[in-house]
């Protein structure tokens, strides 16, 4: 007579809430440790008074791919209200000109047209390539696991990364299509979604860009935190178990097994464990048992604001992006220099243009994200203050009248503040997703081939960062553990 399988999930953001789910809805006993106060991880609230925004992800992409991981791990699509923004994003230039992004192609194409004469061939172009190669990509690349070099060199996955042009750079690739550079910007900055460089994340990118159009962009009614409540409430409810304030500070690996974890509370057994964090920090737990010589390049950071105002900006969308003249050298600043930059991108997320709920009747909650270098190197954060100040005159300026002597609640957080919360280098998105930390080159949801019992989830684990495409990861980690355990 078998007995049932217990599994320990280290971590409770989504990757680890996603596989614990997962994992009971076939019969596992699950136990989640969470060294801090709160289940999410990076889906938490910012809160002051009245006011609260989400504190990390704000856009939703794939929604179909997020509803339907959640639908598989048993919980109904209709508990998830997920709004459409279209315009999907507005991009404001340094030079005056507004860019509004439409899910519609024609729509687009027209607007492309309009700001940018002759350049909507260039778009329809693009989204044509890109509707055999999508679809290609997500079932041989994002569903896929890679134990080993030659399940990813294969003939279909070199064909693959050889038509999506995976060997150049996203914005070289956008380049293709685009002869304007504004709008090689506007097409390549969904890189910052996950923390890469559009100069330095593969090609094979244009995933995110065509998603977009393809897919639509939206956000969650209450603020895309409300999803770690929701699967916590579900996990509980099934007879799972959430040990808040409890740390884990070794793995029990004993003849290439994982046995179980060690917290202060003492040694606890399991068949198998799940790591749930940012991958590089595994090695902390392993006690000498393994050792990695493989430095991992963090994830870009983010000088996020949030902001309560006594006021509404009915002319601003939800999503809006602010690009300097000189976008390129913006990137080059934060990626390659790793300084500070003077001349800011910004990204604004205004809820209540979509959701009136998101902020009381009058106020609104605001939330600006400026791209930053990580923490590692960069101890100081003064000048964030004044990085901020910049910002907010610039939006002002732009989008949204009358906003600095309407704040009532303003907030910075740093990626020193993102360390000390445990984010791999201050990162916000785990580790980069450049060329050599993709695909087969990312840690996979089975790390260490040679260690039963051992699996991995989360933003710097295969397939990467984006809380779908971490979602996605958690199915191939289940499905993984799943097949070990037979």
């Amino acid at each position: 007579m078998s007995t049932t399988k217990k599994i320990a999930v280290i971590g409770s953001g989504v990757g680890g809430l996603t596989t614990a789910l997962l994992l009971t809805k076939q019969g596992f006993e699950v136990t989640i440790y969470e060294k801090a106060a709160r289940v999410g991880g990076r889906l938490a609230y910012e809160e002051e008074g009245p006011y609260r925004i989400d504190q990390g992800p704000t856009i939703v992409l794939l929604p179909e791919m997020l509803l339907g991981i959640l639908e598989e791990a048993g919980i109904d699509r209709s508990r998830i209200d997920l709004i459409r923004c279209d315009p999907m994003h507005r991009f404001y230039f340094e030079d005056g000109k507004v860019l509004s992004k439409w899910s519609d192609r024609e729509e687009q194409i027209e607007e492309i047209n309009r700001v940018f004469p002759g350049e909507g061939a260039g778009f329809q172009r693009f989204m044509e390539d890109m509707d055999p190669l999508f679809p290609s990509g997500v079932s041989t690349i994002l569903e896929r696991p890679f134990p080993r070099r030659r399940d990813f060199y294969t003939r279909e996955v070199t064909r693959l990364l050889k038509d999506m042009r995976a060997y150049t750079s996203l914005r070289s690739a956008m380049g293709r299509y685009f002869n304007n550079e504004q709008l090689k910007d506007a097409y390549s900055l969904q890189s910052l979604y996950i923390g890469g460089s559009p100069l330095s994340t593969p090609g094979i990118y244009t995933l995110l860009p065509y998603a977009e159009h393809q897919f639509g962009v939206w956000m969650v009614r209450g603020g895309y935190a409300s999803l770690a409540s929701l699967l916590a409430d579900e996990l509980l409810a099934r007879g799972g178990e959430i040990r808040l304030n409890e740390e884990v500070e070794t793995l029990i690996v004993e003849n290439r097994e994982c046995k179980g974890v060690i917290t202060p509370q003492g040694p606890a057994l399991y068949d198998a464990v799940v790591y749930n964090g940012d991958f590089p920090e595994i090695s902390k737990l392993m006690n000498g048992k393994i050792r990695t010589r493989r430095k991992y390049t963090a994830s870009s950071g983010c000088l996020l604001v949030y902001l309560g105002v006594d006021k509404r900006f009915p002319e601003a969308t939800a999503h809006q992006f602010f690009l300097p003249d000189r976008f390129v050298s913006n990137m080059k600043e934060v990626f390659l220099k790793r300084s500070l930059p003077d001349n800011p991108s910004f990204y604004a997320f205004n809820p209540v243009a979509v959701d009136e709920t998101a902020a009381p009747e009058g106020h609104s909650v605001l939330y600006f994200l400026i791209p930053v270098p990580n923490a590692e190197g960069i101890e100081d954060w003064k000048d964030a203050e004044a990085i901020v100040d910049k910002v907010l005159e610039a939006a002002e300026m732009k989008a949204f009248s009358g906003l600095r002597e309407a704040i009532r609640w303003r907030k910075i957080r740093t990626p020193e503040d993102a360390r000390r919360d445990g984010l791999y280098g201050g990162g916000s998105f785990g580790i980069a997703p450049v060329l050599f930390q993709s695909g087969v080159y990312r840690p996979q949801p089975k790390p260490y081939p040679n260690i039963r019992g051992l699996f991995a989830a989360g933003a710097s684990v295969h397939p990467g960062g984006g809380i779908p495409i971490v979602m996605q990861g958690a199915r191939l980690c289940a499905n993984e553990l799943i097949k070990e355990m037979g």
